[in-house]
């Protein structure tokens, strides 16, 4: 286990008694909802892990200090900071940043993934993956090339459905990355189940996922693995609508000359706003959704072990 981590003290003893654990990101909480609900969907994100049986480890850099475990007093500091220009958005190439400079860091899916490895936590759970950015085809996240790179299972909704999801799928083949269908057998499109695209193994249970995850292992494969899950039934939205809102809101993005790491938080709150708020509640639903799936899968592998 690397030095430069400070883990929190039942979070390392679960991992070095093979218990299931769970990373969770930070930047849904800085970068991703306004105060309070940031701290409330990452509190509840934390329960849902521990319903589905595992041990939830929220990811930060605090004060440049990477960290696994942040306690309820650090997510409320780290929540009230939403917004404003004093937390870095950590993907892999802002950790050392951060570090260096002695700043607090919110990391990404690239940047959890990053030191979820480091600790020895295999499952990660978020809500959408970042991708291929509408009509901007070489603006590509940092994420698809982590999930290629870094062999950690992360369980989310698919990319984020402001994104362009077709070249989103051809990045990830591209990159190697088994895409998992948990109990579906198309790709989901984040606030809505269905994308129309394909996956590469439709899985039903825990235990088939980790058994895909111990094969990679045998293999020695160094790419990760993405597990989708569609948001619940009662959350989702009605594709038709979810499509009109990401297009319009790229619309005006690109009218408005917002890119690169300030478009995924502007286009996911105009979104909001033109959805009257439905975006924001499958947000939250399916978060919490794939926490718990993720712990199931975490249990699984651990029973396995």
């Amino acid at each position: 286990m690397d030095e430069s981590l400070t883990i929190l003290s039942p979070i390392r003893q679960a991992l070095a008694d093979g218990a299931p654990v769970v990373a969770l990101e930070s930047t849904v909480i800085t970068h991703g909802l306004p105060y309070p609900k940031n701290v409330e969907t990452a509190l509840a994100m934390e329960t849902a892990v521990r319903s589905g049986g595992a041990i939830p480890a929220t990811i930060a850099v605090l004060k440049g200090r990477i960290t696994v475990g942040l306690t309820i007093d650090d997510i409320e500091r780290l929540g009230r900071l939403a917004g404003s220009s004093t937390v870095r958005k950590c993907s892999r190439r802002d950790l050392a940043i951060a570090i260096a400079c002695g700043e607090d860091g919110a990391t990404t899916v690239a940047g959890t993934m990053v030191v979820a490895h480091m600790a020895g936590i295999e499952l990660f759970a978020t809500g959408g993956i970042g991708g291929v950015h509408r009509g901007h085809p070489f603006d590509i996240s940092a994420d698809l090339r982590e999930l290629g790179q870094t062999p950690v299972t992360v369980v989310s909704s698919g990319a984020k459905s402001i994104l362009d999801l077709p070249a989103t799928r051809e990045v990830l083949e591209t990159e190697g990355v088994t895409v998992v269908g948990y109990g579906v057998d198309e790709l989901p499109a984040f606030f809505s189940r269905s994308s129309g695209l394909p996956v590469d193994v439709r899985l039903d249970t825990p235990a088939g996922v980790a058994s895909l995850i111990e094969a990679r292992k045998r293999l020695r494969l160094n790419s990760g693995i993405l597990v989708t899950v569609p948001a619940p039934d009662e959350a989702c939205m009605d594709p038709a609508e979810a499509e009109a809102a990401a297009a319009q809101a790229a619309r005006e993005a690109d009218e408005a000359g917002i890119h690169g790491m300030a478009s995924t938080p502007w286009l996911l709150q105009r979104v909001v706003e033109l959805t009257g708020g439905r975006s924001m509640t499958a947000n939250t639903a399916l978060l919490q959704n794939n926490g718990r799936v993720a712990a199931e899968i975490a249990v699984a592998l651990s029973a396995r072990k």
